[in-house]
């Protein structure tokens, strides 16, 4: 017998997102944000200035049909049930995923190769050990017990600051689950990583705000208590330690702090952000200065004639 839906995830499903009409509005993400607070002139080259570049990546072509692939199989086990999600075969699934998302980039990328046939073999052969892992460990991560599956790619919009209606945030929650026994949601985000994140990587506030902000987005568009949501990262290796005295796991989870100092915090960094970046009507037209750091070197910008930033090592 299926399980009853809560009225609150019918809700939730039946929203519609705000429409943004571009002939006067603005859309905002967290990776504008995230690129704005790494440097601000970068921003600006690429959202006010128009000189925004796509660079295909074998990193972006992975990470994009993984989360896909799991996602398939997310919704299908809590749609119709476990037995039906480990029937999928899926390593097919991932692999015509994986392929189809390269040939869509090299179209973009002026029909040109951006990765080599022992590249693309190697990045597919670690997909396929992460889902093979995750089958076999996934009732430590995901259970059906007193959970439902709200969606995937739950979309939040909404106007951040009062003061600039016209600047509309969006984003994509990749997966949000409601547990119907506590009336708790839990965010999750996917992250592919080469050998999972360090301690470094975890403290690196930047990253931290994409969760802390989608619960405080999340909880203001569905007028759900903060307190109720809970928020998660769920990074995969395609490396491990073959030489390790203990077994590696594929899988690590972080959960970073989202407290009321945490979202306090968040909320003044992304004002600051709007305030700079925009104005009523529009994007700002003051010139925004460049940081010069260890990014730099890496910035399809830099040495050129539209950044004046000299990184030194």
């Amino acid at each position: 017998m299926a399980k009853k839906i809560p009225s609150i995830i019918k809700e939730i499903k039946s929203f519609e997102p705000i429409n943004i009409d571009y002939s006067f509005q603005k859309n905002v993400s967290y990776s504008q944000f995230s690129m704005y607070k790494q440097c601000p002139k970068k921003w600006a080259l690429n959202y006010r200035d128009g000189h925004k570049t796509v660079e295909q990546s074998i990193h972006f072509v992975f990470g994009t049909s993984f989360h896909e692939t799991l996602q398939h199989y997310l919704d299908t086990m809590y749609e119709k049930s476990i037995t039906g999600a480990d029937g999928i075969d899926i390593e097919e699934h991932f692999k015509s995923g994986f392929m189809r998302e390269y040939k869509s980039a090299y179209k973009k990328n002026n029909n040109l190769h951006f990765s080599s046939a022992e590249e693309l073999r190697e990045f597919y052969e670690d997909g396929i050990a992460i889902l093979d892992f995750f089958k076999k460990k996934r009732g430590r991560y995901f259970s059906k017990r007193g959970w439902h599956l709200v969606g995937c790619e739950v979309p939040v919009t909404l106007t951040p600051n009062k003061h600039y209606p016209n600047v509309i945030y969006q984003g994509h929650l990749d997966v949000v689950l409601y547990n119907e026994n506590t009336e708790s949601f839990k965010i999750i985000d996917i992250k592919t990583s080469t050998r999972g994140w360090n301690d470094k990587t975890k403290k690196d506030e930047i990253k931290q705000f994409q969760l802390v902000l989608y619960k405080k987005f999340f909880s203001e568009q569905f007028n759900i208590p903060l307190d109720r949501i809970n928020i998660e990262f769920f990074i995969v290796k395609r490396k491990v330690w073959e030489n390790s005295d203990f077994p590696t796991s594929r899988i690590q989870t972080f959960i970073p702090a989202s407290g009321k100092v945490k979202l306090n915090k968040v909320d003044k960094e992304l004002n600051e952000f709007l305030e700079s970046a925009f104005t009523r009507k529009g994007y700002s037209q003051k010139d925004h200065q460049p940081k010069t750091n260890v990014f730099c070197q890496y910035c399809s910008f830099y040495k050129t004639h539209l950044c004046s930033a000299t990184f030194e090592k």
